[in-house]
């Protein structure tokens, strides 16, 4: 959870947020950081999050029925209380099968499209005026390849040319999409999270060791990652910004995985690759460049606090 030690300003006034997969990796960390800001949350899940905080509302999100039926729902059993159901002010729609291989392919793209779909649909519908959506990294093509594949460029952007070839991969750009398709239809803020590499506080000792001693391992996430904790921070700046209709943003922490100064390695490393502007000496190459100018992010959890270099 968030401290005052660590964690930036507020980003915004409370609100009530509808959050959808808060019972997985990434829900779990963010969900306690947005409840530390002020906001309430009502979890979307089909198993319940371990948070006296929140209530879990157990969701078939592919089916539309039961989505607009809990984006209309009290957020606890206390909502009986008073004269009515109050209204939402966000969705941050997390829910979806992770990663190829869960399931088959045909029902990866069923449930994550389908229930992007319901989800956004729901929310415009609705009037929900600010909806927050999981991308992912792996749009940019080399996470899911089949094989040793190279970036087109560097730094990885949200401009950059995203062509997967992996299901998974695939119903992220689609959900974007749809986010696009909707908002301009309905005037709405929705805003894609390219999400990076998802990385809890117990996996720094864990696992950062061989990351930093083995970075040819770490090419397919582009050498980069997110803190889940500090995913919540650009959850509530999201929240906090409004009027930008659809927009794409990278959710990755500041700095590449390795010892070695970002361009020197990329160099090193990627050699017919092209490096398409100057890159600042540690930068992700999976570059979080947007949501440091655009919604104001603060890097709280680098690597380099956690782990010995």
């Amino acid at each position: 959870m968030a401290t005052s030690e660590s964690a930036p300003p507020k980003a915004t006034s409370p609100k009530r947020i509808v959050f959808t997969g808060g019972s997985g990796k990434a829900g779990r960390h963010v969900i306690p950081y947005l409840i530390a800001q002020g906001h309430q949350v009502l979890n979307l899940d089909l198993v319940p999050l371990d948070s006296p905080d929140v209530y879990t509302l157990k969701t078939d999100l592919t089916d539309s029925g039961q989505v607009f039926n809990a984006l209309t729902s009290h957020f606890n059993m206390a909502g009986y209380e008073g004269k009515r159901v109050e209204k939402v002010d966000a969705v941050i729609h997390f829910a979806a099968y992770a990663r190829n291989m869960l399931v088959p392919d045909s029902e990866l793209f069923r449930g994550n499209t389908l229930s992007t779909y319901n989800v956004i649909e729901a929310a415009c519908k609705l009037g929900i005026p600010k909806v927050v959506i999981a991308s992912s990294e792996t749009v940019y093509g080399v996470c899911f390849a089949q094989g040793n594949t190279d970036y087109h460029s560097f730094p990885l952007e949200e401009t950059y040319d995203t062509d997967p070839e992996d299901t998974y991969a695939t119903t992220k750009l689609i959900g974007e999409r749809v986010a696009r398709t909707f908002a301009r239809r309905f005037n709405t803020d929705i805003y894609a999270l390219r999400i990076g590499n998802v990385i809890e506080p117990h996996e720094y000792e864990r696992d950062f060791p061989s990351y930093i001693s083995n970075p040819a391992s770490r090419k397919r996430n582009a050498w980069s990652y997110i803190d889940a904790r500090d995913l919540g921070q650009i959850c509530d700046l999201c929240l906090g910004k409004d009027g930008l209709g659809f927009e794409v943003f990278n959710a990755t922490n500041d700095t590449i995985t390795t010892k070695i100064p970002t361009k020197e390695f990329l160099e090193e490393s990627c050699p017919g690759v092209k490096i398409t502007r100057e890159m600042g000496e540690w930068e992700a190459p999976l570059s979080n460049r947007k949501i440091r100018e655009v919604l104001g992010y603060k890097d709280v959890h680098d690597w380099r606090k956690y782990v010995k270099v």
